[in-house]
């Protein structure tokens, strides 16, 4: 907003540290806790309210409680509400995520554009930085509004968002520094990790199997637990007892929990759709990682005696190629990206969204560091770069950094559906 001439009146962060780097890089003091600012008297008039209330509630990452989240985060448009009521600032400008669109089968949002048509002409769409060739993907809700004179007013009606519907190709590369020496290195077992992995796509390649499309759940290859009808959770002790669990290996025990044990920890779940069943998608995974190994296990058997291996952990044992078919396949020039579902390799196109965890930072593993090490994490000033943030000040460690950014929006998205909003030309 200040790219387009605008000047910040009040700004409102929760993290202390946080807020003593804004005001070291925009030259205003950040209010603390916003429930406990007084709107009225601390607030001043403004034009624009620009406002992206916590995610976590209507996130699918999260426990999607929405306005009953527990720890009252999902009641913070309802602050949004109040300081509006207050003040009737021109404009509004909410960002959130794309859930918050479905969340609760539409209730959410029902709730939250019936307040805001009150006051304001509104319109939403999401939209990824990646849509204008900025190499993140990053999908997230923008809703914008115009202060109404009457009810029935549509002040609204010269506004587009930016066109961002067209494929645009994106390189990595644009944002990567290979100099900065401010990085997090790999550990040697995630090397290892990834060599193993390599290794696997090499027996496929060497003998003219495609790589599947359908992430790798090692931990089926052998199984025979029943699956299709009720999960295991609730199946019986008789109907568990004589099958074979994780990596083939033999269920048996003294009790219903030491049988399940010998399970893959997604199989355990009491978790579950109607009639205590899997979700289909579940269901095939397991099923296409079955077929898989069958129709491949003289080629894997003893590839995967290195998988089942002590530390590796359990989502280091799944595996997610989307880069489609290639001759050769070689993850050292792909993004890789260590999630709670799996190891996912991806063409090094965009980015994935940045999260709150240091574990998931992406990995450039083709990047020469200035120590000479081949492949290192994503760093603080790239993320930066991604969030067209550059030249600020960042958190001092890469953790804090990366949550930081995790939380933020992407500048140059706001700037350009801003331009549209306040009519700059």
């Amino acid at each position: 907003m200040e790219k387009l001439g605008g000047e910040c009146v009040f700004a409102s962060e929760l993290q202390e540290d946080l807020r003593e780097i804004y005001t070291r890089n925009y030259g205003i003091k950040c209010s603390g806790d916003i429930t406990k600012v007084d709107y009225a008297k601390e607030i001043p008039p403004h034009d624009v309210l620009c406002g992206g209330f916590p995610c976590q509630p209507f996130s699918k990452a999260g426990k999607q409680q929405g306005f009953n989240d527990e720890k009252d985060r999902g009641n913070m448009f309802l602050r949004i509400m109040e300081i509006i009521e207050i003040h009737k600032p021109k404009y509004i400008f909410l960002e959130n995520v794309p859930n918050l669109k479905s969340h609760d089968n539409g209730n959410t949002y029902n709730v939250i554009t019936e307040k805001l048509k009150k006051y304001y002409d509104i319109d939403d769409d999401i939209i990824s930085p990646h849509q204008f060739g900025i190499p993140q993907h990053r999908t997230r809700f923008y809703l914008v509004g115009k202060l109404k004179r009457t009810p029935e007013d549509t002040p609204l009606d010269y506004f587009k968002f930016p066109k961002h519907d067209k494929k645009i190709d994106c390189d990595i590369n644009k944002i990567l520094i290979p100099e900065d020496d401010d990085y997090m290195s790999l550990k040697d077992i995630t090397r290892t990790h990834l060599a193993v992995w390599q290794e696997f796509l090499d027996i496929l390649t060497k003998n003219k199997v495609k790589v599947p499309s359908f992430p790798i759940w090692t931990m089926e290859f052998g199984a025979t637990y029943e699956y299709e009808k009720t999960a295991p959770f609730y199946q019986q002790t008789l109907t568990l007892e004589g099958k074979l669990g994780k990596f083939g290996t033999p269920i048996y025990g003294n009790s219903k929990d030491d049988m399940l044990q010998l399970l893959p920890i997604y199989a355990q779940t009491d978790k579950t759709e109607e009639n205590h069943q899997f979700p289909e998608w579940k269901k095939n995974f397991i099923k296409w990682n079955r077929e898989f190994y069958i129709k491949n296990k003289n080629i894997l058997e003893d590839w995967l005696k290195k998988v089942r291996q002590p530390g590796f952990e359990n989502s280091h044992q799944k595996f997610e190629w989307n880069c489609g078919d290639e001759e050769k396949p070689d993850l050292y020039k792909k993004i890789i990206q260590f999630r709670p579902s799996g190891i996912r390799v991806k063409n090094p196109t965009y980015s994935p969204a940045l999260v709150l965890t240091t574990t998931q930072i992406p990995i450039i593993p083709w990047i020469k560091t200035p120590k000479g090490e081949i492949g290192r994490y994503m760093t603080r000033k790239e993320a930066a770069k991604l969030q067209c943030m550059e030249g600020i000040e960042c958190p001092d460690t890469i953790a804090k950094a990366f949550r930081a950014f995790g939380n933020a929006v992407n500048v140059e998205v706001v700037r350009r559906i801003a331009e549209n909003l306040l009519e700059i030309k």
